[in-house]
């Protein structure tokens, strides 16, 4: 569907009714119309095929008449239901006098808009409200910048909400909230939760989510990035799935940012760090240019501020060519005129060119507020697969970091180390060869990192139970081997302080 084809957006069920929302939730669970339930109903197949905007199978599999076909139908296929069926199931006239469904002909109702089953970490059973059309499988083209439209769960979504770090906190800012995933997922740790967005619809749709979902309610506060945070507020935790695309023009509110290039995820960042308390997280996804005769590491750590630890990881890396079509499509603009799409292109190709931009980078970036003479700085390329969720491995991460800085060589020789779960360790060699040609320690859980250590690491790692300090071991390494045991004290700190860094080996504290 092109942007010029679509009409304007369907009015929002009332915010101010709460009452309603809760009878609306109770009438949905009462139903079973739940992640686990839907995924019951449809099948795994079907199932993952809304995720990918594809509806034909699910509408085959709520042909029948029960309530929980009835309200996939009504809720996530858009169809229009007949009046008396939904009658049996919802509170029909409360739904309609505040707008959450309406009438579509004479003796049907329809939807004004999606309501999405989400599981929430801890088994909860949560509701996301989106525009009409977006609760599977992104936006498919609608909407425009006047338009404001706004989207449901996307990948996107739930990759920040794995890769969040939930300790419970006093304060968290979800900026840019859009549907209120983010808002939804702080409050269950968070004692308060502010949410903001450029987009009034969104916040509107955010207090949605959270009533539907039986959450508290959050602060909702209109602006674009730390515009509605008042000088005196800062938080525990900042996430952000900002609009990081990085586009010739501000067309879609909910994608494009209207900065140019990477600019407002490097605006964000900067930003970030002054708003942050001591120990605070502040996690976003971003977008970034590849730019050239510039080092596109450089380019993030620049981005750091002053007083934060980072942790940056990218995760993809797109040529400008492959990263024009993918928004094109997502914008719906390859299913139009064949001379405007070419348009497009040209004008996304000649705003790289005008920039050097030679490809862009897409990833997660996570700061915590220190107050360490030296900041930790880590940026990265990890393309391969990973478990989510990684909120705790993250957090981890950044408790080794404090570790290493707190302790010299002579003071981590001293020190007890466990080494992680589910490490294993893979030998390569010739068959019949004596000794292997390498050895690769290789997480099965977390960030699944796989790292090339020799002999020494080998042993050392294989015997590090807590029982026993990093030196006493070495020792009794070096006598093994025939090594002079304070040239191999003098040597191995470095190796054991990346098995540390990297997760492979936790301190005992």
């Amino acid at each position: 569907m092109s942007n010029a084809s679509q009409s304007p957006l369907s009015p929002l069920p009332a915010p101010d009714r709460p009452e309603v929302a809760a009878r609306l939730r109770d009438a949905l669970l009462g139903a079973s119309f739940t992640a686990d339930g839907l995924l019951e109903l449809l099948g795994a197949p079907a199932y993952a095929a809304l995720a990918r905007s594809e509806t034909v199978p699910a509408l085959r599999a709520t042909r029948g008449d029960t309530p929980l076909e009835m309200l996939v139908r009504l809720f996530l296929l858009q169809q229009p239901v007949p009046h008396a069926r939904v009658a049996d199931v919802l509170p029909v006239d409360a739904c309609l006098a505040t707008g959450w469904l309406k009438h579509a002909g004479a003796d049907e109702l329809a939807a004004t808009v999606d309501v999405r089953p989400y599981g929430g970490p801890g088994g909860e059973d949560w509701f996301i409200v989106s525009d009409l059309g977006c609760a599977v499988g992104g936006a498919g083209g609608i909407g425009s910048r006047d338009e404001g439209v706004v989207l449901g769960v996307g990948g996107a979504s739930t990759t920040l909400a794995g890769i969040t770090v939930r300790t419970p906190v006093g304060a968290a800012l979800d900026l840019g909230t859009g549907s209120g995933i983010q808002a939804l997922h702080a409050a269950r740790h968070a004692t308060r939760v502010t949410a903001t967005d450029l987009n009034p619809r969104a916040l509107h749709i955010t207090g949605l989510t959270l009533a539907l979902s039986g959450a508290p309610a959050a602060d909702l506060r209109e602006g674009s990035l730390f515009t509605p945070v008042r000088d005196d507020e800062t938080y525990d935790l900042i996430v952000s799935n900002p609009p990081f695309v990085i586009s010739p023009g501000a067309r879609l509110t909910y994608r494009d940012g209207g900065m140019g290039g990477d600019d407002l995820c490097r605006t964000l960042v900067q930003e970030a760090g002054e708003r942050l308390n001591e120990g605070g997280f502040a996690q976003f996804l971003a977008n970034w240019q590849h730019v050239e005769g510039e080092d596109w590491q450089d380019r993030l750590r620049s981005w750091v501020p002053r007083g934060c630890d980072a942790w940056i990881v990218q995760r993809e890396v797109q040529d400008v060519n492959q990263y024009a079509e993918l928004w094109l499509r997502d914008a719906g603009d390859h299913e139009g005129d064949a001379a405007q799409y070419q348009a497009r292109y040209d004008a996304w190709l000649d705003e790289f060119e005008a920039r050097k931009v030679k490809a862009v980078g897409f990833g997660w970036i996570t700061l915590r507020r220190t107050g360490a003479a030296v900041p930790s700085l880590t940026v990265e390329e990890w393309p391969h697969p990973v478990e989510q969720p990684l909120g705790d491995t993250i957090r981890a991460h950044f408790d080794r970091i404090d570790h290493l800085r707190g302790h010299d060589d002579a003071a981590l020789l001293e020190g007890h180390f466990r080494l992680a779960a589910e490490v294993v360790q893979e030998q390569v060699g010739l068959p019949g060869a004596e000794d292997p040609e390498h050895v690769v320690l290789r997480q099965n859980r977390g960030m699944r990192r796989a790292t090339r250590v020799d002999t020494v690491g080998a042993g050392f790692a294989g015997v590090c139970d807590g029982t026993m300090s990093a030196g006493r071991i070495l020792d009794a390494i070096a006598q093994l081997i025939g090594e002079d045991p304070v040239l191999l004290r003098d040597r191995t700190p470095a190796q054991i302080r990346l098995l540390v860094e990297q997760g492979f080996l936790d301190p005992v504290r």
